[in-house]
């Protein structure tokens, strides 16, 4: 049995000083990516690397190795990815391989006994693209609908080509089929489940439970990662806007913003890295409502936003040190848990009262 260790962190804000509880739970992991809550006390983990799925139940602190036979295929940045549930339905990403190409893919599998059943893949994205990096990706409900993020696969340009999902941001129906008022539908030329088109590499998506509008954090080059607000039909500019450099130092654009582009709410130079982020939306720390959390891997820290009129007016870096942040999520309960990679954990933060 590991050792459950706790922490009692003091946050000074500006009127008072937040006592929190930082506990590590006892679970063995490597590489976590995704997280979803399946009952009040029972949370599926994603492992990136193995491509195992772990069930965590958080009243008496134990886990299990979840059975699957999805066809995940492929490491470096690909793997088996998100995960996200509603009642028993499950969904899930990661990478597949045909014909020594790889792609983002999406299952939708039924959670029966600890085992997941019926798994049936709904969405690919073509083409299939032989390497591992830029996968995207990440996943959110809105009403009937699944939005899901689709890195560009290292190709630039091809994210301002709407006839492929290369890059883009979907929207499908949650059994895979495209629904009838998805912004492209009618244009031959466009792929009929895009939504908005223009993304790097987006690891970070959630609904915002009060204005009911989708973000997602997108990873910049070197520096110029950003947060974004979805929209119908619109256009996030990679690679013809950006405000990062290549990892070589060579200019990418000269262009920052450009006319018929969305720009970012909020970005960073030097780039963080952001990945997970989570609308909070519980009165059990009430300080922390309404604020956006996101994990960083290259800063090694959560970041906690506040965003008003849609815009980033105060961003504070929380625990740096305890690895790269990968996921955060708020239970049922009202706790905030994150996954952190480098080491692999689990952590969940409550107050201390």
């Amino acid at each position: 049995m590991k050792i459950v260790y706790i922490f009692l962190i003091l946050l000074i804000l500006p009127t008072k000083v937040l006592a929190l509880k930082l506990t590590k739970l006892n679970v063995d992991l490597s590489y976590p990516w995704g997280m979803t809550w399946v009952s009040s006390d029972k949370l599926l983990i994603t492992e990136k690397k193995s491509h195992e799925i772990i069930l965590i139940d958080t009243s008496n602190n134990t886990y299990q190795k979840i059975d699957h036979n999805l066809p995940i295929k492929g490491d470096r940045q690909g793997g088996l990815l998100d995960i996200i549930s509603e009642d028993n339905n499950i969904w899930i990403t990661g990478s597949i391989e045909k014909e020594n190409g790889y792609t983002t893919a999406v299952f939708k599998s039924k959670l029966e006994n600890n085992k997941l059943v019926d798994s049936q893949l709904i969405f690919e994205a073509l083409p299939y693209i032989p390497n591992q990096v830029h996968f995207g990706s990440r996943m959110t409900i809105k009403g009937e609908h699944l939005y899901v993020s689709i890195g560009e696969r290292g190709k630039g340009m091809i994210a301002q080509d709407p006839t492929n999902a290369i890059g883009s941001i979907i929207r499908i129906n949650k059994d895979g089929s495209i629904p009838d008022d998805n912004p492209f539908v009618d244009k031959p030329d466009w792929l009929p489940a895009i939504y908005q088109i223009g993304v790097r590499n987006p690891q970070g998506m959630d609904l915002d439970p009060l204005t009911k509008k989708v973000f997602i954090s997108n990873h910049g080059p070197k520096g110029g990662d950003e947060i974004n607000i979805i929209k119908k039909g619109a256009n996030y500019g990679w690679p013809l806007a950006t405000f990062g450099i290549d990892y070589d130092g060579s200019i990418i654009s000269k262009d920052t913003t450009i006319v018929g582009a969305e720009d970012p709410i909020y970005y960073w130079t030097p780039s963080i890295a952001p990945c997970g982020m989570n609308f909070y939306n519980s009165d059990i720390i009430p300080e922390w409502k309404g604020n956006l959390f996101l994990g960083a891997l290259a800063g090694k820290h959560l970041n906690k936003i506040t965003i008003e009129n849609n815009k980033v007016i105060d961003e504070q870096r929380l625990f740096q040190g305890l690895g790269r942040f990968r996921q955060v999520i708020e239970g049922p309960e009202g706790y905030l848990y994150f996954v952190t990679e480098s080491p692999g954990q689990l952590f969940r933060i409550k107050p201390s009262g």
